[in-house]
């Protein structure tokens, strides 16, 4: 059962082309937002270790996210590419983060529907890459992220909704939702995973 919402803007088709001129680049960013996200789920657990009922969720959403990045930087070594010495920042992810809410349960919710604002687009972005990219292994690989992401949006919606109301939930990620989709549309087209 699909929990997320659909997003309110698509990708803008230039983003496509901006990764295939560039798919080496795409393909460091994308390790890094794997390792991220990673990082993001085990950090969700450091801060609030007493939502006990979700931590098994997140140590196994850290887990793919962490398995994924590994996968990513086996394609990233099969290329002959590296990893930087520095991580560039992803504007996308800060300015949702600033649609947090102060307030500890607040800015809890924030957070989990963020997650899955940022999964459903990297959903998107993975449907995208695969329908477009011609190397088979590439379009397996992207589809199998595809379905990952697309369940991971999924997941922290219904965490969400073991701590607040339906209502609650729906009418917050609605408006984050939205303000994702005016975010989408005001960056500029990179070719790198947000």
């Amino acid at each position: 059962m699909q929990l997320r919402l659909p997003l309110v803007k698509a990708s803008k088709p230039e983003w496509i082309k901006a990764v295939l001129n560039n798919f080496p680049e795409f393909l460091i960013d994308h390790a890094n937002c794997e390792r991220k996200a990673s990082a993001f789920a085990m950090s969700l657990i450091a801060k609030y270790p007493n939502k006990k009922e979700i931590i098994p969720q997140l140590i196994e959403i850290a887990l793919e996210e962490l398995e994924h990045f590994r996968d990513v930087y086996h394609l990233i070594e099969e290329k002959g590419l590296q990893m930087p010495h520095e991580i560039q920042e992803d504007q996308y992810v800060k300015e949702l983060l600033k649609l947090c809410r102060n307030g500890r349960e607040d800015n809890f919710l924030d957070r989990l529907l963020i997650g899955s604002v940022i999964e459903a687009r990297g959903a998107e972005r993975f449907k995208i890459l695969y329908e477009n990219i011609n190397e088979a292994e590439l379009k397996k690989f992207y589809h199998e992220l595809w379905a990952s992401e697309a369940k991971h949006g999924d997941v922290f919606v219904k965490m969400a909704l073991q701590f607040y109301t339906e209502e609650i939930v729906y009418k917050r990620l609605q408006e984050i939702n939205e303000a994702e989709g005016a975010i989408v549309d005001s960056l500029p087209i990179n070719g790198l995973m947000h």
